[in-house]
């Protein structure tokens, strides 16, 4: 490339306001990540409704996330085959029309096959609204535009299990994605006035598609999904078909990396992690994608199967974290381009982990009020981490890798929330029933305080049963109590890793080198 031809791409801006740019884009966003939790809370409602067993209408869930995993990383190469305004314009309006379909499906196969396509066009939508955002303003103001799509990535998947409670409750299930109609059609609209190519996306055309690459990449990741999604259900790895699922996804992995940095023409260019902030943000924005999930999916789950609330209530819970969010993100932007990166993400982490050490505390007489401040700690940390741990990874990128860079950051960070939902609902079994075996051992009638307790219950009882039934009801009531005690440990045990895991990211955020821009704004103060 020329000087001359180098200057134009890093000068060029586009003709609109970045801020009324960042409005669809930002629409499509929230959008699709809501799509992600959204229908959590109306899986109930949806397999009754449909006459689907639980098992069956998890595929909802399943389907959505193994199509949007297949084109996310490919969305880079479709941008510049398609031409990126065009082709986020057709993934909205595929989205906007697949939610359509999913809102009136009849059956549980229309239902899944309509998110299928909803996953293929909201897959994209990601990467391509962020690497918008990262080029519409100046590279000065990349904290602000980080922070824009922060509000997407850390609030949605807030909202979503609040809203889907709430439109369920006072409306149907089917509203959970009726709701993507008008917000769909403003942001193609919006869209098409305000969005545009810059140069190097018009002047770049690549080559044919690399179909090994794709085919490669769709099966790992489709198998990888379903792995993560249904393997607690099947046992694990003592499901003969688990067992063949990993192989091939392991083999197709493989297959995926070899064929990428082989071929001259590649689908996803793996060749990005040599540089070492953006591998490095990589792996923490995992690790991120699984606390924030975790952390997300534990606490509603406690509230519900141990105090009783109900799916609307518990999602509630989750409202202070949306709020601390909210308040931060914007902050965080404006402070990203003074303050060293590296230093808020040290800081969002060790926020997430105090946040995960008090849930770790919380107990069975505990209010609502209880949980707020955690909430608001989380929310505050989820910001601190996301804004400054872009700018980091693509600081040291040039504008033309922005649209690969994004694309694969948007899958790690997808990734790591399937694994974190995974690693909970595994583990939360796993700890209760170790805690399980410890408590029964003090189930013996040589243990005085159980014989007291025992003798306590069955004298209770005996006002209304015979003698022979209070004892065995007795006996039952304490059972009952073991199995409560041992589920309430198993969360505080996986609040407490979550907090573990925080704070081994906080010590990572410190490999990073300081980005380009980040350095020059610090020069000219």
């Amino acid at each position: 490339m020329s000087d001359a031809a180098a200057t134009t791409v890093t000068e060029w801006r586009p003709r609109f306001n970045p801020w009324l740019i960042a409005l669809p884009v930002m629409l499509a966003t929230f959008m699709v990540i809501l799509d992600t939790s959204i229908v959590v809370v109306a899986l109930p409602y949806i397999a009754g409704n449909l006459g689907a067993t639980q098992d069956e209408s998890t595929w909802v869930l399943t389907s959505y996330l193994v199509a949007n995993a297949i084109i996310l990383p490919a969305s880079a190469w479709f941008s510049s085959f398609f031409g990126r305004k065009r082709f986020l314009v057709a993934c909205t309006v595929l989205f906007t029309l697949a939610s359509v379909t999913c809102g009136v499906a009849t059956s549980m196969p229309m239902l899944v096959v309509s998110r299928v396509f909803q996953g293929l066009g909201g897959g994209a939508m990601q990467p391509l609204a962020q690497a918008i955002l990262l080029e519409s303003f100046p590279p000065t103001q990349r904290g602000t535009a980080t922070a824009l799509f922060g509000l997407g990535v850390v609030v949605a998947p807030i909202v979503g299990p609040t809203l889907g409670g709430w439109l369920t409750d006072q409306f149907s299930w089917r509203w959970t994605f009726y709701v993507n109609l008008p917000v769909g059609i403003l942001a193609v609209l919006l869209m098409i006035l305000v969005v545009e190519d810059p140069p190097y996306i018009r002047a770049r055309r690549p080559g044919r598609i690399d179909g090994i690459g794709f085919g490669l990449m769709g099966l790992f990741l489709g198998t990888l999904q379903i792995i993560l999604d249904k393997g607690q259900d099947a046992d694990w790895f003592s499901a003969v078909w688990l067992r063949w699922f990993a192989v091939i996804c392991a083999v197709s992995f493989v297959g995926f990396i070899v064929r990428e940095l082989l071929t001259d023409h590649p689908i996803v260019d793996l060749r990005i992690f040599k540089n070492r902030n953006f591998a490095v943000s990589s792996a923490l924005f995992g690790l991120f994608g699984l606390v924030i999930y975790a952390l997300i999916t534990l606490q509603p789950l406690f509230l519900q199967s141990l105090m009783g609330y109900t799916a609307f209530d518990a999602g509630l819970s989750v409202t202070p974290r949306g709020v601390g969010a909210l308040a931060a993100v914007l902050a965080v932007g404006a402070l990203a381009s003074r303050v060293n990166p590296k230093m808020l993400v040290a800081l969002g982490f060790a926020l997430s982990a105090i946040a995960s050490f008090l849930l770790s505390r919380l107990d069975l007489q505990m209010s609502m009020s209880s949980i707020v401040l955690p909430n608001i700690i989380a929310g505050l940390g989820s910001s601190c981490i996301f804004v400054p741990l872009t700018i980091l990874s693509i600081g040291t990128l040039r504008n033309e890798q922005i649209g690969n860079a994004t694309g694969l950051q948007n899958l790690v960070r997808n990734i790591g929330g399937s694994v974190g939902l995974s690693y909970v609902s595994t583990m939360l079994q796993r700890y209760a029933q170790a805690h399980q075996v410890f408590l029964v051992g003090h189930f013996s009638p040589l243990n005085p305080q159980y014989r007291q307790h025992l003798a306590a219950a069955q004298n209770l009882l005996a006002m209304r049963f015979n003698p022979g039934d209070a004892l065995i009801r007795a006996r039952d009531l304490l059972y009952g109590t073991i199995l409560q005690q041992s589920t309430y440990w198993a969360f505080m045990d996986l609040f407490y890793v979550v907090a573990c895991l925080c704070a081994v990211c906080l010590l990572c955020a410190f490999v990073f080198e300081r980005p380009r821009q980040a350095r020059a704004v610090a020069l000219a103060d």
